[in-house]
């Protein structure tokens, strides 16, 4: 075995879907399926889904089929679903728009949920209330327990500030999660937000790092991991040298997923560079 494909072995890596195709039609999958796992990706992460609209024993049956596994997205809160809403039927609503999306995870026989869980996506209107963060905090520590109990890790995604107001640092992120009352909720952090957001991207991973369950890989203006302002090499050995030993994924650019592995960046005694090779 050589030293790359020992390295693989080892990794746990993610590639999102939606940079090969539009949807998850079970019928389109097996195409970009193969690919993937041969390139040594472990899991995909999924769009966000309807789970009354997707067959989702179909698509399990897909993913089991080229041992790929699924991690879901719960898509940011809004109109009469919001756990972070001053009023109690929103929040349920909110809560229970969640425990589905969980449900789903469990059903494509997934271990991992992420997402924006804590409010609404997209550009905020002004800072968010101490007590909105306080009702989002404790709904979702409580549909954290939930996804515990079915065997889940439920993360929540650290976004910049032009897309939402209620979580943007990793110290806030740690912050937030001591206010769920939960042990089971874990951090998601994006190295495309935080380019905005941190002055020190390898502080703020050790920061967040007790409580870090996906790292995420993503350049300054989301295109190849080999071009941008993040030193991705350089974030990803300071991470794996503080003790970082969980999940990892890629974000980039329409197709670059089947190129030369971008998990380059994750394996251990990282390269000083990095590109994602024809």
């Amino acid at each position: 075995m050589t030293t790359d494909s020992t390295a693989r072995a080892h990794l746990d890596v993610a590639c999102h879907i939606n940079a090969l195709v539009p949807d998850v039609a079970p019928g389109d999958l097996p195409g970009v399926l193969r690919p993937l796992a041969d390139a040594g990706y472990s899991r995909i992460v999924l769009p966000p889904l309807d789970p009354a609209a997707i067959d989702a024993g179909a698509l399990a049956r897909v993913l089991v089929e080229y041992k790929i596994a699924p991690i879901t997205i719960a898509g940011g809160q809004g109109g009469r679903a919001d756990v972070s809403s001053e009023d109690p039927d929103e929040r349920a609503a909110g809560a229970a728009q969640l425990r589905h999306i969980v449900d789903l995870t469990a059903a494509l026989g997934g271990d991992q949920m992420n997402g924006v869980p804590y409010g609404p996506f997209g550009p905020p209107s002004g800072p968010t209330s101490r007590a909105a963060v306080e009702r989002s905090a404790r709904a979702v520590g409580a549909v954290a327990d939930y996804a515990h109990q079915r065997g889940i890790m439920m993360t929540f995604e650290v976004l910049n500030r032009y897309e939402t107001s209620m979580v943007n640092t990793a110290a806030q992120a740690v912050a937030y999660v001591g206010l769920t009352g939960s042990e089971h909720l874990r951090i998601h952090l994006d190295t495309f937000h935080m380019a905005v957001e941190e002055a020190d991207m390898s502080e703020a991973i050790r920061v967040a790092m007790p409580l870090l369950g996906y790292l995420e890989l993503g350049q300054s203006a989301r295109g190849p991991l080999s071009t941008g302002s993040v030193d991705l090499p350089e974030i990803v050995r300071s991470a794996l040298d503080d003790g970082y030993v969980g999940r990892g994924a890629s974000k980039h650019s329409r197709d670059r997923c089947f190129r030369r592995l971008p998990q380059t960046c994750w394996r251990s005694g990282v390269p000083r560079t990095t590109t994602e090779q024809n």
